[in-house]
């Protein structure tokens, strides 16, 4: 991979195999191999957006960037240093830097402190205020950008809807002034009118504070309106990575395509033919050989069932790992 001067995060060849344990003695019989040797950068300031289903890793790739689960193997790149060496106060540290946002707007606040101490938190951690004063005006502006007013200080999580539970969320990750925020499916929980609005607000804070995001969903008509690239991970592989424009128009992998025609179209008029697949998605606990997607695919070939296909560059950054262009 091609590592350019404006990269914030490099993900090279990480791995996260969950043991399987069994018997009297939990002893070790096999591996749910939930990311499997995978890489990719993100540049300062753009939005990269990992797609798939349920299950293929998406989720547990953006907390094994922050070490939140610790990697199997790889080396995570950022800000040119490899994270993986660091110990625990330069973890803490590096996470003033790189924050996350959950999925779950209802279980990622806790419901027994009120919101000023939900956003308040990291400020406490990493000692980012000089006094109580100074610590109440920080959070006020916070929820000020994210949309909410200054009484929301004194309030639970419970009094407020899903999409104002996950502005403070959002609130709760700026607080830091981190540079990149991995944001799990931010949307998923919510009402599709509400999914608009958090979007734009996301959009408009990375204008604002010129952020960087990991966006992480599994509708590709979400990540349409928030992603510069999007990578396609398939039962812990990624099956191929390009920019949004390009993807939405020439999309080369079979999966890939299977997504994009799941997608609605707004106009009646314009049909799409719909790739439906046979079967369901294997276990990561035991992946078939060769391509991971080729026990799925409608365009199998013998190869597929046999070589894992070779993750190459098709022209202007487009990777995509088929034997069909080979």
């Amino acid at each position: 991979m091609v590592v350019q001067e404006n990269i914030l995060l490099e993900v090279r060849n990480l791995k996260k195999y969950f043991p399987i344990k069994a018997g009297v003695f939990r002893k070790t019989v096999g591996y749910i191999k939930a990311v499997d040797d995978i890489s990719f950068y993100i540049k300062k300031g753009e939005t990269l957006a990992i797609v798939g289903e349920s299950g293929c890793g998406k989720s547990t790739t953006g907390l094994t960037i922050l070490r939140l689960e610790e990697p199997t193997k790889g080396i995570i790149n950022f800000k040119g240093k490899n994270i993986m060496s660091f110990n625990s106060r330069e973890l803490r540290e590096m996470r003033k830097n790189m924050q996350i946002i959950f999925q779950d707007p209802y279980d990622s606040l806790n419901p027994r402190m009120k919101v000023a101490d939900i956003v308040g938190e990291p400020l406490d951690v990493h000692r980012l205020t000089k006094n109580k004063k100074d610590r109440d005006n920080k959070i006020k502006k916070l929820l000020d950008n994210v949309g909410l007013t200054e009484e929301s200080m004194n309030r639970y999580p419970h009094e407020f809807s899903g999409g104002q539970r996950q502005r403070i969320g959002v609130a709760r990750a700026l607080a830091v002034e981190p540079e990149l925020i991995i944001a799990d499916e931010p949307v998923s929980a919510l009402d599709v009118s509400v999914q608009a609005q958090v979007i734009n607000l996301l959009q408009d804070l990375q204008d604002e504070f010129n952020l960087t995001y990991l966006f992480i969903a599994h509708d590709l008509n979400v990540v349409e309106h928030i992603s510069n690239r999007i990578v396609v991970m398939y039962l812990g592989k990624i099956m191929e990575i390009c920019g949004k424009k390009v993807l939405y128009k020439n999309a080369l992998h079979p999966y890939t395509q299977s997504l994009l025609s799941a997608v609605p179209v707004a106009d009646p008029e314009f049909k799409k033919k719909r790739i439906i697949l046979k079967g369901d998605v294997p276990s990561p606990a035991n992946p078939p050989s060769g391509c991971r997607f080729h026990t799925r695919c409608p365009k199998v070939m013998d190869i597929c069932c046999k070589d894992e296909p070779e993750f190459k560059d098709y022209g202007g950054g487009h990777f995509t790992a088929c034997h069909l262009l080979n």
